[in-house]
């Protein structure tokens, strides 16, 4: 009876496999709701993941965190999730995703969620399944997994990374919380790294591993190198790499106007299948 009386409600670990198989209509557009889902954040995280529901059946998710992420809501879905969070806008520091949910949403929650730090309106969603050595592709041999013991030398790249992609910095005063979440990282093998001289000069993690696709985020490369023609041998390493052990795609969403990042992917196989917007709180 309650599912019948409220269309949105919190999802519990019962609601695994049908949450999954929601995320699994567009595997690459919704793989950050599907890795939390693996991750097990149905027990860990209660309350976290909203069920859209119509008709007895589930209709689409929404992450709702530190992030709000929408997952195959259509028009009722986007209204009635809007309505639900309507006065969880302190708890949230952004929305992404396929950018009609987004803007969706953001119509209905703008209005009292303003104002914002950023709205990156279009950000290409790329995938490719091709490894990027059968394209002739050279493959920078220096990119490799992060070890546990390279912690303390990943953290000051991805905390530039996070600064120059957000516009501050992913922590202020001490650094226990975000030192925990790249030791996570490169515990499960999902960070990879070329370090030079004791530094790391280049960096990219999968963020989201589930249901066959890896999403790429934290793309970096010391900014003294720049210009040098690097970042698509070190990519293409990644790629192949993730490609060879730990999915069957990967995916990666890019600002728009970032016009080298986007000339390097397409460089590596990328190709644009969808659109995501990111509204930053």
């Amino acid at each position: 009876m309650l599912r019948q009386r409220l269309p949105v409600r919190p999802l519990s670990a019962a609601d695994h496999d049908a949450a999954l198989e929601v995320c699994a209509r567009d595997r690459v557009a919704n793989a950050f709701v599907a890795a939390r889902i693996v991750e097990g954040s149905l027990r860990t995280s209660p309350g976290a993941l909203l069920g859209h529901w119509g008709d007895g059946e589930l209709r689409g998710l929404a992450w709702v965190s530190a992030n709000v992420v929408p997952v195959e809501l259509d028009d009722d879905g986007v209204a009635a999730v809007a309505t639900r969070i309507s006065r969880m806008r302190r708890q949230c520091a952004s929305i992404f995703g396929p950018s009609g949910q987004v803007v969706g949403l953001w119509d209905r929650l703008g209005p009292t969620w303003g104002p914002v730090r950023a709205i990156r309106t279009h950000q290409p969603l790329l995938t490719t399944r091709t490894r990027p050595s059968t394209l002739g592709m050279r493959l920078d041999p220096g990119v490799r997994p992060a070890r546990m013991d390279e912690v303390d030398l990943v953290l000051p790249a991805a905390a530039h990374m996070f600064t120059e992609e957000i516009g501050y910095p992913p922590y202020f005063g001490s650094d226990r919380g975000y030192r925990a979440s790249i030791a996570a990282l490169i515990r499960a093998g999902h960070t990879f790294v070329k370090i030079e001289d004791g530094e790391v000069v280049f960096k990219a993690d999968v963020g989201s591993l589930a249901l066959g696709c890896a999403q790429v985020q934290g793309v970096w490369l010391h900014p003294r190198l720049r210009g040098q023609g690097l970042s698509v041998p070190a990519m293409a390493s990644v790629v192949e790499q993730v490609l060879s052990g730990l999915a069957d795609e990967v995916s990666l969403y890019v600002n728009d106007f970032n016009v080298a990042a986007r000339a390097t992917y397409e460089r590596c196989g990328f190709r644009e299948v969808g659109s995501f917007t990111t509204v930053l709180l």
